[in-house]
């Protein structure tokens, strides 16, 4: 005999439950709507997302509860990144007051700018809707085509500064943070900085321990997520000669404590003689002033793009004594490093610009840079 259950006097089997994906949600505390452009950088692209995802539930469950995020293009079809990987769209530009932030994420600037028309002018609806704008990695350079960052600070790649000095004077480029958010406009230079960046949300919508779960499982430290300087660039000089070229690569990971010519000899296998031989002919100076001038370069970068005390620079370029590097700053800049910090903006780009040609890269590849 087969029993039906009964519910407030109908059959169990006959009350209507409502579908799953019918059922209201509460919005999240975060809700992200994020446009890849084509040919985007997916490393920025996976680094934010994925900082949502792992603030957005309890442990590992990955439920858009806190945090959610939508991927949108103008018709809805895949968007290809810039090493040729697809990711799918979940919808077409949906309104943009749906969500707190609007994300647009950049890549390679050699892309069809044409197609970036409909996303300028869907950031235009969201900046009339008052929706905050976010652009990681070169999005800043379609957020300014837009017409959306007027006498607005910018974060911008060092790879792609002076591409942005050329392109407009409107904007105040800055290449020595991760991000930058002035007002209701936030922009990153990508890479895991866009982790960093999207910690900054996180702690501001859901708090500051969703923001350290989420870089703690990505093996990220100081998860409050600072504006940290970006890493330095690399040195803008090359060699053919394999040995010089390495050479050259010890000596930018060994600044605050230059090894000597012998040394670098030994490491890379020739002597000393051929060594210093190579770096004139390679680099048109010795290696006693090729030393100095990196560390020097180095020393201006810092200088120009963080706050820290001099003597913790002096200390990290390698150099005997804070009047010692003051004395050698002033006699390849032209200024001590306390005036250099006080000039005008248009003075400290054009100093830039030459950190920019001649810097060192980071040393050992997961030290994170100090906030200001």
């Amino acid at each position: 005999m087969k029993i039906t259950p009964i519910r407030n006097g109908r059959p169990l089997a006959l009350v209507r439950r409502p579908r799953a994906d019918s059922v209201p949600r509460a919005r999240a505390a975060l809700s992200v709507g994020i446009v890849p452009l084509p040919r985007f950088t997916l490393n920025a692209f996976a680094s934010f997302v994925d900082a949502l995802r792992l603030a957005a539930d309890e442990r590992d469950r990955s439920r858009p509860i806190q945090c959610a995020w939508t991927v949108m293009s103008e018709t809805g079809q895949p968007i290809a990144a810039s090493c040729g990987i697809e990711i799918g769209a979940q919808s077409s530009f949906r309104e943009p007051a749906e969500f707190d932030y609007i994300m647009v994420v950049g890549g390679l600037l050699d892309h069809d700018v044409a197609a970036d028309a409909a996303v300028a002018e869907y950031l235009q609806r969201a900046d009339a809707a008052g929706v905050p704008i976010v652009g990681l990695c070169t999005a800043v350079f379609t957020m300014i085509r837009a017409g959306l960052m007027k006498g607005r600070r910018c974060c911008v790649s060092w790879l792609h500064y002076q591409e942005m000095l050329q392109a407009t004077g409107d904007v105040t480029p800055d290449a020595s943070q991760l991000f930058v958010i002035d007002g209701n406009r936030i922009t990153c230079a990508g890479g895991v900085g866009s982790a960093r960046l999207a910690a900054r949300l996180i702690e501001r919508h859901i708090g500051r321990d969703w923001a350290q779960k989420a870089l703690s499982i990505m093996m990220l430290d100081d998860a409050r997520g600072q504006a940290g300087p970006q890493p330095q660039p690399p040195a803008g000089v090359s060699a053919k000669n394999p040995r010089v070229a390495r050479a050259l690569s010890l000596l930018e990971q060994s600044l605050s404590d230059p090894p000597s010519i012998a040394a670098l000899a030994d490491a890379v296998h020739i002597s000393r003689r051929q060594l210093e031989r190579g770096f004139r002919e390679e680099l048109g100076m010795s290696f006693g002033e090729f030393s100095r001038r990196l560390r020097l370069d180095h020393g201006l970068w810092l200088v120009l793009t963080t706050q820290r005390p001099i003597l913790e620079i002096t200390v990290e370029c390698g150099f005997n004594g804070q009047s010692h590097f003051a004395t050698l700053f002033r006699g390849a800049f032209g200024l001590s490093p306390s005036q250099a910090r006080r000039l005008p903006r248009r003075e400290r780009d054009r100093m830039m610009e030459r950190a920019m040609r001649f810097a060192p890269r980071e040393r050992i590849a997961d030290k994170e840079p100090e906030g200001r």
